[in-house]
């Protein structure tokens, strides 16, 4: 049996997984047309018009943003709800590039680029603070015993998010309505209420990059293996178009170790890049005095 199923019914035995409302929150342009397309453990509504998406060239990302209700609704400070927006946009860049040029916000472009945070669940620091204790206690008591340690299943976050691409007119071509929650097994428990959500942000980037990229949903087809490109900005390398560095660099191996000692994403995370400065104005020569 393979990881993914043997999850699924894990989860379903022990409660073990969060889950996350397909929230209809209004920033789509239209919800006709969207049809259940589901992953192991991922909900969402997808629709594509594929030929109109194969055929771009160029993309412009809008800002994520949480909406209204998932603002009041979760208790993230700005800062958290930023760090969570920015690393969507980041993976959205970086997914998006295989494919297609991205350009600069005031840019036009062949399709525009938006999700929206519609909902989300905090974790409960304390319950992935004892998962983290019992993951600890198992390497001292059992060390070199390949024994999993499931994580705790109480305070578990969720995410939801609607994402859309839109034509030069404004007009739908792409839209996912998609929502996931952290489980036991495969969710590393950090100590920070915005630990899920920020974990599972990339998760939906990548679902949403591949519904662009090949004009098709990206669950039931076979995984494909990383390119180096990908893994090159993963690690934290130079992304592959230049647009994208405005999201920053990827955590990288630090953000791999502190995600393992569960350390809130703001620790290894430092968002996105600072704006460049403005030109200097060149000097105004003086006139030069009367003889």
């Amino acid at each position: 049996m393979q990881r993914f199923p043997l999850i699924a019914v894990l989860c379903l035995l022990t409660a073990g997984c969060a889950t996350a409302p397909l929230n209809m929150a209004g920033s789509l342009t239209s919800y006709d047309g969207l049809a259940p397309s589901d992953g192991i453990l991922t909900k969402s509504i997808v629709r594509v018009d594929k030929e109109d998406v194969l055929g771009a060239k160029t993309v412009r990302l809008v800002e994520t943003r949480f909406s209204t209700k998932a603002a009041a609704e979760v208790s993230f400070s700005p800062e958290q709800r930023k760090i969570i927006g920015n690393a969507i946009d980041r993976a959205l860049c970086f997914g998006l590039s295989e494919r297609f040029d991205i350009v600069g916000p005031a840019d036009q472009a062949d399709l525009t680029v938006q999700a929206v945070v519609t909902h989300a669940a905090a974790t409960d620091p304390a319950a992935a603070g004892a998962s983290g204790v019992a993951r600890v206690a198992k390497s001292v008591l059992l060390p070199g015993v390949p024994v999993p340690v499931p994580r705790i299943p109480l305070g578990l976050g969720s995410l939801s998010v609607e994402g859309e691409a839109r034509d030069r007119r404004g007009k739908q071509k792409a839209a996912m309505v998609w929502g996931r929650g952290a489980n036991s097994f495969t969710s590393s428990p950090r100590v920070s209420p915005d630990g899920d959500a920020y974990d599972l942000s990339t998760a939906f980037a990548a679902d949403f990059s591949r519904l662009l990229v090949t004009g098709s949903t990206p669950f039931g087809a076979a995984p494909s293996l990383p390119s180096l490109d990908s893994l090159h900005v993963l690690l934290g390398g130079a992304p592959k178009q230049s647009a994208c560095e405005a999201f920053g660099r990827a955590p990288g191996i630090a953000g791999f170790i502190g995600q393992g000692l569960g350390a809130p994403p703001s620790w290894t995370d430092k968002g996105a890049a600072p704006p460049s400065p403005p030109a200097a104005a060149p000097p105004v020569s003086e006139p030069s005095p009367a003889t």
